[in-house]
């Protein structure tokens, strides 16, 4: 498949690509060179969940202090 780059340097990836790869309007894209075979490679970039942030940041106390009052309540309404 043949693109051609513009002025600015720029290439639109092909809508079948963009299909197959499920990239997104404002989505990123990694891209990476192999200078020995003389390639270029777009690789859809995915967040990995291990990175993703809910909400507020909480330490391990207050984990613990939730934890407990779980497990409270729950002995409590078990009895």
């Amino acid at each position: 498949m043949r693109v051609k780059v513009t002025r600015n340097f720029q290439i639109t990836i092909p809508a079948e690509v963009r299909e197959k790869l499920n990239i997104r309007e404002g989505e990123y894209v990694d891209v990476t060179v192999d200078e020995k075979e003389g390639i270029i490679i777009l690789r859809p970039y995915r967040k990995k969940w291990t990175t993703v942030t809910l909400g507020k940041r909480i330490t391990q106390e207050e984990i613990d202090k939730a934890i407990e009052e779980v497990v409270g309540d729950f002995t409590k309404s078990s009895t």
